[in-house]
């Protein structure tokens, strides 16, 4: 060896390298994929919920903290709602205030109803009269024309009988009166009953103010961020947290026509995270548009993003995140594999480790 030319131990020396270049290339490249399958990268995403405050107000408590896993109906924060209990007890002071009105209202109809019987009954009276005047001044009339009677008398008679006529119409307008007041009283009665469904109304409307003041998750998550602190002041629809619903967990990915064309919802899907290349993720496509679009930024090479292509939803089964919810992180990057043909058999590496 001592007497090859150095250039020639070079050659070999470069040779041996590239070969084994060469077989490790071979050996470690990734395996195409089979005709049926197709793949794209993307990200881990879920639904991101805010929560919010529906009415200005000053935050008292939080009581999670950025990760922490919550539940659907747990508190998250309570606002001050000093506020909103003054109103509470000043509408009920009016509510016990209405509630009297109505039975001074009811009180009034009875007394209403009563004069109208007295009125009535003056009625009666009157009438009675008027008839006694009118019997008196039919015989004085007839007496008068026979001569046994004085005009004088006939006169007197004429008037009192008059007079009695007179007196049953004050006495029936007083009961016409007595009816008008009645329907004024039953009014007042329903003005009150008003009051009262209006004064309770808005002591229903201060107490949502005031459960609302006490937000809690409205799903399974886990908070993200916290977007404010204890102590301060927001207005109407002011954030304090965001949340990740982990129920609701996908990654969204881009294929070209000839492969989303074969696609429908429900197709099988697997996902295989950068962070973890050795568990394979089972998830179903849930949404594939139906209109093309030039791929965003996202998507690694300049080549495809310059391409028209369909955007693919891939949901993971709740089921199966409830399992992992611990385990479960937003934002990572990996591949989705689609099988273009259910008859097609996955490749290997994606029948590996399969989450179950």
């Amino acid at each position: 060896m001592n007497q090859l030319p150095t250039w020639l131990v070079k050659a070999v020396i470069v040779l041996v390298v590239a070969a084994v270049g060469y077989v490790a290339w071979v050996w470690l490249r990734p395996q195409p994929l089979p005709p049926g399958v197709a793949s794209a990268n993307g990200r881990i995403e879920a639904t991101d919920i805010d929560i919010a405050a529906k009415t200005p107000g000053r935050i008292e408590d939080i009581v999670v903290n950025e990760g922490d896993f919550v539940t659907a109906g747990q508190i998250l924060v309570r606002m001050n709602t000093n506020v909103f209990d003054a109103q509470r007890r000043e509408a009920e002071a009016q509510l016990r205030r209405a509630t009297i009105g109505i039975d001074t209202a009811r009180a009034q109809v009875v007394q209403r109803k009563a004069e109208k019987q007295a009125a009535v009954a003056v009625v009666a009276q009157r009438q009675a009269e008027q008839d006694a005047a009118k019997r008196r001044f039919d015989r004085s009339e007839e007496l008068t024309k026979r001569g046994t009677a004085a005009i004088e008398t006939l006169d007197n008679d004429r008037a009192r009988f008059e007079g009695a006529k007179a007196a049953v119409s004050a006495a029936e307008a007083q009961v016409a009166a007595a009816d008008a007041a009645i329907s004024a009283a039953e009014s007042q009665v329903i003005n009150a009953l008003a009051a009262v469904d209006a004064v309770k109304a808005t002591i229903d409307r201060i107490q949502a103010d005031i459960n609302d003041s006490t937000l809690t998750s409205p799903r399974d998550g886990r908070v993200q961020y916290r977007v404010a602190q204890p102590g301060e002041v927001l207005g109407a629809g002011g954030k304090v947290l965001n949340i990740v619903d982990l129920s609701d967990v996908y990654m969204t990915f881009f294929l070209p026509t000839e492969a989303a064309g074969r696609i429908t919802i429900g197709s099988e899907v697997r996902l295989v995270l950068e962070a973890a290349p050795q568990y394979v993720i089972p998830a179903r496509a849930t949404f594939v548009a139906d209109v093309a679009q030039f791929t965003p930024k996202t998507v690694e090479t300049a080549e495809e993003r310059a391409k028209l292509m369909f955007r693919i939803k891939a949901k993971i089964q709740p089921a199966l995140l409830e399992k992992y919810i611990q385990h479960v992180k937003t934002g990572l990057p990996g591949m989705a594999y689609v099988r273009l043909d259910p008859n097609v058999p996955w490749p290997a590496k994606l029948e590996g480790k399969l989450l179950q």
